[in-house]
This record gives C-alpha cells, structure tokens and sequence, in this order.
C-alpha cells in the first residue's frame, strides 16, 4: 500500500483495495473505486468532509465534469449543485506536495468563468482556501472557513 500523508482534515473511512495490482479508492460520487493518486487521495477527504460535516447532499456533487473554455475541454475536480442543478460549489483539488499557489488560483477562476459559481474552493489536503464571490457588487472575500450547504444554496455569507 502506497503512504499518503494525513491530511488537515477530520478523520474520514475510506474503502481502499487493490485490484489487478493497482491501490484503488472508493469514489461515493462517482460509485466505483478509481486509481488511488495524490491528487484522489485529497478529493476523497474533500468529499467525505463536505458530506459528513457541511451537510453536502452526495447526489448534489460532481467529479471530474468536462466543460468547454473557450476551444479547451476542461475537466473541474469537484463542484457541488443546488436543487435546481445549477452549481453553487466549485472545488479545485491539488496533492498533497503541490503548493497552492496563483498559477492553482488562476485556473480555478478561469474555470469559474463558465460556470459561474459563488464558492470557490482550493485544497491540497494540508492547505486550503476558501473565496466568496459576490457579483452583484463586484467583490471576493476570504472565507475563513467552508461554508456549508444551506450557506452554498443561499449564497449569503455572514457578514465579518
């Protein structure tokens, strides 16, 4: 079994196993065990953390979606929709090792542009960042912490 590092959120149970000599991980969303990367190891964390703790409908999210920007098909890591299908969440998924940076930020807001979220969410398991984009006046805020779904829907943050 592959080490990954035990990363900045609460303790989750993930099904790991091998099949035909590959380390995969159940995927809840998706419902089938995908190859276990760094990268998938923080996605699963994310997902188990939103569900358990920020009371994400797990019918409600999305792994790995195409989308078009411009020419380029694009594939976002995790968004999160309301009742209306329309996304309210998006969540950009880094290993462990990989710094969040603005190169990571840039993307994620580059993929906003077409989906038009209010929550943008950066994680690499062990670092997170967490933005409010507010389009009717024109502004981003820091979140301190994840909002949680009623948050998400509503799209109001409480006020600093």
């Amino acid at each position: 079994m592959a080490e990954f590092p035990t990363l900045n959120f609460p303790p989750v149970q993930l099904k790991i196993e091998e099949q035909e000599g590959i380390e995969k991980i159940l995927d809840i969303v998706r419902r089938k065990y995908v190859t276990l990367t760094p990268e998938e190891w923080v996605r699963q964390h994310i997902i188990h953390y939103l569900i358990k703790y920020k009371e994400v409908p797990v019918s409600l999210m999305a792994v790995e979606k195409s989308f078009r920007v411009g020419r380029l098909i694009k594939r976002f890591d995790l968004a999160v929709y309301n009742n209306q299908a329309q996304p309210v969440m998006l969540v950009e998924c880094k290993a462990p090792s990989l710094t969040l940076n603005q190169k990571v930020i840039d993307q994620t807001i580059r993929y906003n542009m077409k989906l038009h979220v209010n929550f943008l969410l950066i994680t690499n398991g062990m670092q997170h960042a967490g933005y409010y984009i507010d389009y009717h006046n024109h502004k981003t805020k820091n979140l301190k912490e994840f909002p949680d779904y009623r948050t998400m829907t509503e799209k109001k943050i409480k006020p600093e």
